[in-house]
């Protein structure tokens, strides 16, 4: 071994397994380092992918060539597309898995990609030469080189774990924390700070009476997160449970607030505001009588259950009697308790939308380390970082994706525009273009681009040409067969849809809210024949065209105001305008801009403080 590579990734969590992937799918001879070989994207908290926002980014990350869907879809023990009583912008896949499948899955993904390797080890130390990172030194001495470094730590950096007043180091439970590369890091005048997260208790299902609460039963239908074809949810499909606290349980929480570290100053980092404590929910909703849980399932072998809505740091003595106030836990056996954990990130305004780091070239930052919370969060992340690794290496154009292109690229560009000042969380609302970035047309969007990078490969374009042409055809047929009202007013007082007077397209009839092209079908047998014709996909491609058919107009309004805004995308002013010197900026501007350095007039607009004012002044300047 002579120990010299193209990529090294640091960490084999979520990001770490989706950089090493692309880098290595890519070209790259790529080095994945990992504490623990056999925890590979080990899924620290819940058991489950996915979800309001989230969901949109996995179907981005498979149609990118990414291998997040992929695992998911291989490992699920429950599917369910939420937000179904909304419209299609708001439609979120989300997965629970088998959390022993996952890992399984990844480790067979990554031991099988050409040009991957691992180490098991810690990395201490980061090595420099010349304004570029040029390696690593693990806790063993080995000194590895490399053209590029990928830095995905997790929670692993300074982690320190909250049982009550008991404090643990550790980046997880039962695993150590790294120390080395926060404190050099700061020497090089990186800006680094400390978050907060937090995990409930696993109990037993053996002692969970589920009787007392309300089964969830999963879906059955085509979806999936995966647009390849063979990827099929096989795993045994199970039910999750919900439950609820009373006023017996907040009053045994209320009991321990005085040892949470939460509350008496032992815990001084910023939390999540978006995935409280349940110590957290009775004081900030102090009204509310109950609060929702959910039994999540770890695995089809497994008895260990998740309660999601309980994550804790207070004393064991005061989550076990918390929880047996709980109805269907009153006996329930806990495998071990919650806890918080404390660990380094850094400010991701230090970041360019490639995720190379401003002040060391060649270094890249992905994950949790940049201030994100969420499995899905770190891998759409790790794939930009692991893509540009390898392009740094090979001399090619950076690659980044815009906001109106996915929500991967909203997620970035907050995150180095704005900053954060807690865990970031993804959520549909934070995307202006929420209608063309849906999770049905992910492939439509970014697999092509994947295709010109050399991350996706001929089988997979041939899915996305096949599945273009099967929905021109269709779009094109409904659009233009014209029906007359004898053949469906029948049909339409079945569905309490008025009749028709004249005759129309087809097109005009799906528009209407009580109709669908599948139940349209039943009475216009043109149609039915042309349905058939689809011989692969089918439901996929039925219900894209039909979201295309019925959102049509307010899809292209959308699209006509994304290119509008996307033309301040493309006036560069990094490293063209001195801000300090422009009295006529206010003094918040010039202070932020002068800080985040945009690169584009759009990143700079979006900088919070900065007014429409400003950036007039910065387009009269650019002019002059």
């Amino acid at each position: 071994m002579d120990f010299k590579y193209d990529v090294i990734v640091i960490g084999a969590g979520h990001a770490g397994n989706e950089a090493a992937c692309a880098a290595a799918n890519m070209g790259s001879k790529t080095l994945l380092i990992t504490m623990d070989m056999n925890k590979i994207g080990q899924m620290s908290c819940n058991p489950a992918v996915g979800g309001i926002a989230k969901g949109q980014i996995v179907r981005e990350i498979d149609a990118l060539g990414g291998q997040m869907g992929i695992v998911t879809d291989r490992s699920a023990i429950q599917f369910r597309m939420l937000n179904r009583s909304k419209g299609p912008a708001m439609w979120s896949p989300r997965s629970q898995s088998d959390r022993h499948k996952f890992i399984d899955e990844w480790i067979k993904i990554i031991s099988n990609t050409p040009n991957l390797f691992i180490w098991q080890d810690t990395v201490i130390e980061l090595i420099f030469e010349n304004g570029s990172v040029a390696g690593v030194i693990t806790a063993l001495g080995v000194e590895m080189k490399a053209k590029a470094v990928i830095l995905t730590a997790g929670t692993f950096l300074g982690g320190k774990m909250h049982f009550g007043n008991k404090q643990l180091i550790g980046g997880r439970i039962s695993e150590p924390a790294s120390f080395g590369i926060t404190e050099q890091l700061k020497l090089l005048g990186f800006r680094s700070d400390r978050m907060k997260t937090g995990t409930p208790a696993r109990i037993d299902a053996r002692t969970i009476d589920f009787s007392k609460m309300t089964e969830q039963i999963g879906e059955s239908d085509f979806h999936k997160f995966s647009f390849l074809e063979e990827e099929k949810r096989e795993l045994k499909q199970m039910s999750c449970w919900i439950t609820y606290t009373n006023e017996n349980t907040h009053e045994e929480l209320r009991k321990g607030l005085a040892y949470s570290p939460l509350y008496n100053g032992q815990i001084q980092s910023i939390g999540p505001r978006y995935c409280p404590s349940i110590e957290t929910k009775i004081i900030t909703f102090a009204d509310k009588l109950s609060h929702q849980l959910y039994l999540e399932p770890e695995g089809v072998d497994s008895n260990e259950y998740y309660i999601n809505g309980f994550s804790s740091s207070l004393p064991l003595h005061v989550q076990i009697a918390a929880i047996h106030t709980v109805a269907g836990l009153e006996n329930a056996q806990l495998f071990r308790p919650g806890y918080a954990i404390e660990y380094d990130f850094f400010d991701p305004t230090q970041l360019k939308h490639t995720l190379e780091t401003k002040l060391i070239k060649n270094l890249f930052f992905a994950g949790q380390i940049n201030g994100t919370t969420g499995y899905e969060e770190a891998g759409g992340q790790g794939l930009i970082a692991g893509i540009n690794a390898h392009l740094n290496c090979v001399g090619g154009n950076e690659f980044t994706l815009a906001r109106n292109e996915a929500y991967i690229g909203v997620l970035i560009d907050d995150l180095v525009t704005k900053g954060v000042d807690e865990p970031y969380r993804m959520f549909t609302s934070r995307a202006e273009y929420r209608l063309i970035l849906r999770q049905d047309d992910a492939d439509m969007r970014l697999t092509e681009k994947a295709y010109r990078l050399g991350l996706v490969n001929q089988n997979r374009y041939n899915l996305l040409v096949s599945k273009k042409s099967e929905q021109y055809k269709l779009i094109d047929f409904i659009s233009n067969y014209s029906i007359k009202p004898s053949q469906v007013n029948e049909f339409l007082f079945s569905v309490n849809s008025s009749e028709l007077k004249h005759g129309c397209k087809l097109s005009d009839l799906i528009l209407r809210p009580q109709i669908s092209i599948n139940n349209l079908a039943t009475a216009v047998p043109a149609l039915h024949k042309k349905i058939d014709e689809i011989t692969s996909r089918k439901e996929e491609i039925i219900e894209s065209v039909e979201v295309l058919l019925k959102y049509q107009g307010y899809i292209e309004r959308e699209k006509l105001i994304a290119e509008k805004l996307q033309r301040l995308e493309h006036i560069n002013i990094r490293g063209r305008i001195d801000y300090n010197s422009l009295q006529s900026l206010s003094t918040e501007a010039r202070q932020k801009l002068t800080k985040i350095d945009p690169e584009t007039i759009g990143q700079a607009s979006r900088i919070p403080g900065i007014s429409p004012n400003d950036v007039n002044i910065m387009l009269v300047l650019l002019g002059r």
